[in-house]
């Protein structure tokens, strides 16, 4: 997790009313470095310089593994979660991003996992509910930053349509 991954998936998340962005980590040096980086944009001169970004980083929580993570949010949200799992490699039974969008729709609570660098381990997304379908660009390289890859499936499944009708 890099300080732009901090920054860039949390103003996504709140642009989009994600309700918390959890960051996985059982490195402690990389939690303490997740924690200042949070404290300096919440409680620090970085919130009194960019309250927007302030609202956004007060998003992030800091969990040492994914059962705590389903933990929490059992617990705040009194629900079992559903969690889907991002790779960039193509499933038969691929959730598509329209069924996703209709998964939004209900009062369950969602995770979505992405990973850094090589991407979330195969036994953790056969794990998951749901795998979502890999983003797909214009060419056969398909290895997209992480704060991509969640703008992305963000703008993809919570984003608005809007049109724009115009005359000459």
């Amino acid at each position: 997790m890099t300080n732009l991954d901090l920054h860039d998936i949390a103003r996504t998340s709140k642009t989009y009313g994600v309700r918390s962005f959890y960051v996985v980590t059982p490195l402690k040096d990389q939690k303490e470095l997740v924690d200042k980086i949070v404290a300096h944009w919440v409680s620090g001169a970085g919130g009194s310089y960019n309250p927007h970004r302030r609202e956004a980083l007060l998003l992030i929580r800091v969990k040492a593994s994914y059962a705590d993570v389903l933990a929490d949010i059992r617990k705040t949200e009194n629900a079992e979660p559903v969690t889907v799992a991002t790779s960039a490699k193509a499933r038969r039974s691929a959730l598509s991003f329209k069924s996703f969008k209709a998964l939004l729709g209900r009062e369950t609570p969602i995770v979505l996992a992405l990973g850094t660098a090589w991407g979330l381990a195969e036994p953790f997304i056969e794990g998951s509910d749901y795998i979502l379908e890999p983003i797909k660009g214009g060419t056969a390289y398909n290895h997209l930053p992480v704060r991509s890859a969640a703008a992305i499936i963000l703008d993809r499944v919570l984003g608005r349509k809007e049109i724009v009708v115009g005359s000459r």
